[in-house]
C-alpha cells in the first residue's frame, strides 16, 4: 500500500501517453483492460473525441480540464458512464487521476 502526496505525484516519472499528455501508470495497461493512471496535461493539450466502453472516474488534482459539460477544476470528480462520448482539453494544464473500467474507443 502506498500513500502519496500531490508533491510525490508531481515528482513521479511520467511517460508519453498522447500528444501533450504524459502518464504515470498506477496499475494495469491503459487501453487493454482495467487501469489507473495520473495524467499530466501540458497547457493546450487535447484528447480527441472518444467513447467510454466502461465507467471512467476522473479526479482533477491540480489545474483544470474542459469538455462539453464545462470546465472541471482541482477538487472536481467526474464520472463518465459507459456509452458517453466527449473530447477533453486543458488550456492551463492539469494533473488528473483517471480510473478506467475498460478501454476507450476513439470516434
Amino acid at each position: 500500500m502506498s500513500v502519496l502526496t500531490l508533491r510525490d505525484i508531481e515528482e513521479a516519472t511520467f511517460a508519453p501517453f498522447r500528444p501533450g499528455v504524459d502518464a504515470w501508470v498506477l496499475y494495469g495497461t491503459p487501453g487493454a483492460g482495467p487501469a489507473a493512471a495520473v495524467l499530466r496535461y501540458r497547457p493546450g493539450a487535447k484528447v480527441p473525441a472518444h467513447r467510454h466502453t466502461g465507467h471512467e472516474v476522473v479526479y482533477v488534482l491540480s489545474g483544470s480540464q474542459s469538455d462539453e459539460r464545462g470546465t472541471h477544476r482541482a477538487g472536481t470528480l467526474v464520472l463518465n458512464v459507459p456509452g458517453s462520448e466527449h473530447e477533453v482539453e486543458s488550456a492551463e494544464g492539469c494533473l488528473v487521476l483517471v480510473v478506467w473500467e475498460s478501454p476507450i474507443e476513439f470516434c
